[in-house]
């Protein structure tokens, strides 16, 4: 029950907030000034808007309360691991020690302002700066697509610190991000060359050489290659069926309706994973990537026994697992196939996904569709002058 109450020879008020939780507040000497308050107090635990003793908080402390209650809970590894270092990385050490109802529009562009002029700064010494800084420090170098990233991330953490009405209102929503400009974006997703999958696969393991070559032929993300069973492949239609993930040693659905799919593979491919079944390690989950005694195979022991060793062997400049899936995207375009098929066989869930990330590969196409387009119309065909110009020529 609320009341006003005398406390050496102060006014209190005494009331409890929309959350069950009792709040005392000195108000002073004036007893109506203290009703008044109350009033008011009450009022606002009516209409949601009292802000708890908890706006004191600084925001280091709300990104652990919102990282233990909504990500570790009810996230999937991978995604908590993502949030992991956006949180440790960028967003405690810029704003870690502020109140969080400090945070505002203007402190969050100082912060967009300043992770970007680091960017700039790396750029102009990268060579330097790689030499002398720790792999840590450069982790906290990023690019304006992942500077918004981390914007993104950072309101997420305070809707959900206005939920717990330690702030009024959630300021990022108001914030501009950076606009996606030529230039102003990280380099374009890294393809390999035919013949440096080729100097890949020579070099692989062979124990271990079809994981590379399913990744390239398929584009399946790392997960759903080292979540595949063999019961997950139709050796009759010539097809592998993505029903789970692997992820820190756990089985997980598919993340979305798109990621459950099919994908087409052909002879050859099938022909190499028959092969590989009479000498795959076996094991209780049948999986077709296990690790040496047949069991589900972390990522890191793959990254770091398989890929990144047959990548130095080939003499290949490092690259992500993740860019084999970027190089099926493109030997996909290359091969002519139709955007929204290769959005189904990649598993986006859009065909405005595949636009996004690959459309500046279907665009260079484009010409050549063009050319082809009136060949066929007008039974012309293109020609090359001795002096290298083109015209068309009548068929």
């Amino acid at each position: 029950m609320s009341c006003v109450r005398k406390r050496r020879g102060k006014w209190v008020i005494d009331f409890y907030d929309q959350f069950r939780k009792r709040h005392w507040e000195t108000v002073g000497t004036s007893e109506r000034k203290a009703n008044k308050k109350l009033a008011e107090r009450i009022m606002e635990v009516e209409e949601g808007t009292f802000l708890v003793s908890g706006n004191s908080k600084t925001f280091e402390e709300v990104a652990k309360d919102w990282f233990e209650t909504q990500v570790i809970p009810k996230k999937r590894p991978k995604t908590a691991r993502y949030y992991r270092n956006i949180k440790d990385n960028h967003l405690v050490p810029y704003f870690g020690k502020v109140k969080v109802n400090r945070i505002d529009f203007s402190l969050i562009e100082k912060y967009m302002s300043k992770k970007f002029g680091d960017y700039e700064e790396y750029l102009r010494k990268k060579e330097e700066l790689e030499k002398k800084e720790t792999k840590i420090s450069l982790k906290r170098v990023i690019d304006k697509e992942s500077i918004n990233k981390t914007v993104t991330a950072l309101g997420t953490i305070l809707k959900y610190a206005a939920r717990r009405r330690f702030i009024k209102s959630n300021p990022v929503p108001n914030v501009e991000k950076f606009r996606k400009e030529a230039g102003n974006f990280k380099e374009e997703k890294r393809f390999l060359t035919p013949e440096e999958i080729q100097l890949l696969l020579k070099q692989e393991d062979p124990k271990w050489g079809p994981i590379i070559l399913t990744a390239v032929l398929t584009g399946m993300r790392e997960e759903e290659i080292l979540g595949l069973q063999w019961g997950d492949i139709d050796w009759n239609q010539g097809q592998i069926y993505i029903n789970r993930t692997l992820q820190e040693g756990g089985f997980y659905n598919p993340k979305t309706k798109t990621s459950r799919r099919k994908i087409d593979i052909d002879p050859g491919l099938l022909t190499e994973l028959k092969k590989w079944k009479l000498r795959c390690p076996k094991g209780e989950y049948e999986m077709v990537f296990p690790n040496s005694v047949g069991n589900p195979m972390d990522a890191t022991h793959m990254l770091r026994r398989i890929f990144y060793p047959a990548l130095s062997r080939a003499k290949v400049a490092k690259i992500r697992f993740h860019d084999l899936r970027h190089t099926n995207a493109s030997l996909r375009i290359e091969a002519g196939q139709n955007p929204k098929y290769i959005q189904e066989q990649l598993g986006h869930s859009s065909i405005q996904v595949t636009m996004d990330i690959y459309g500046h590969l279907l665009r260079s196409t484009n010409q050549d569709a063009a050319i082809k387009l009136r060949e066929i119309a007008f039974k012309e065909k293109e020609v090359e002058n001795t002096d290298g110009s083109k015209m068309v020529a009548e068929g």
